[in-house]
């Protein structure tokens, strides 16, 4: 990425944390606190606890291995829709990945394809309508799953009855519940990936906003490669709002702070 383009990447990833502009274009809104509050009563109470058990019985080198052994045996969702985008040059590097790290990486516990030069994409159905021109619709929090769009939201069945390895196994697989452990440990994973960056939700004095802006910038990311047009940044981040002013942003962090001392101490 153009050294051009660093400021604007730090102001979009402080979003919701400093002085970007919340988005307010979020009409379920109600309806998505609601479902906020609950997945995340649900996270505290269940999914979190199991995520630092996983921590404590394991050490780093071991959560690695299981991160590129699933990061790997979900590939295909990735190659489908890079063919679906009829993007064949990045669906032939992400297949030689797959393969490299399937076969090299024994099982794709370990990842040589990164070291032969082989980069790592990420795909999925959403992005697919995106670059099909779909629009994004509304923001949608969805119970179980989390953050989403009206666009968005469609990968979850598609992707997952199509494409994705972990779930094509448990659908043709019946071992009284057990087919369903793989993708058990999957999500338990990515929680425990997301430990390490709660101080970052911890220190926004609105975490619903901080995800919502969070998650959508990092939706337009992806499209774009990592290389949004300026304009569509600045757009989303209102820096072409004649109304717009980081003061007053900043403001309000610094009273949620005074607020929330103990909180305000953990931010990055």
């Amino acid at each position: 990425m153009s050294r051009r383009w660093l400021p604007v990447l730090a102001l979009a990833l402080l979003a919701g944390c400093t002085i970007a502009k919340p988005r307010t274009d979020d009409p379920l809104e109600k309806y998505n606190r609601s479902a906020y509050k609950f997945n995340d009563t649900l996270d505290k109470a269940v999914v979190r606890p199991v995520a630092m058990g996983y921590r404590k019985v394991t050490n780093p080198p071991v959560r690695r291995s299981f991160s590129d052994f699933f990061t790997n045996i979900r590939m295909p969702i990735t190659v489908a829709n890079d063919l679906l985008q009829a993007r064949p040059k990045q669906a032939l590097q992400s297949t030689g990945r797959f393969l490299v790290n399937l076969t090299l990486g024994i099982g794709g516990f370990f990842d040589p394809a990164s070291q032969l030069g082989l980069p790592l994409e990420s795909n999925d159905f959403g992005i697919t309508l995106a670059r099909w021109g779909a629009p994004e619709g509304d923001y949608l929090v969805v119970p179980f799953l989390g953050p989403s769009t009206v666009r968005d939201i469609w990968q979850a069945p598609v992707d997952s009855y199509f494409f994705d390895p972990l779930t094509l196994y448990a659908n043709n697989h019946h071992y009284n519940g057990l087919q369903y452990l793989p993708t058990a440990i999957y999500l338990v994973t990515l929680r425990s990936r997301a430990i390490d960056a709660e101080s970052f939700l911890q220190s926004a004095y609105d975490p619903y906003v901080f995800i919502r802006d969070a998650y959508r910038q990092q939706r337009l990311y992806k499209i774009y490669d990592g290389n949004p047009p300026l304009e569509v940044i600045q757009q989303m981040q209102g820096l072409n709002d004649q109304n717009f002013d980081p003061e007053q942003l900043l403001e309000q962090q610094h009273q949620w702070e005074n607020k929330h001392p103990d909180q305000a101490t953990k931010q990055p």
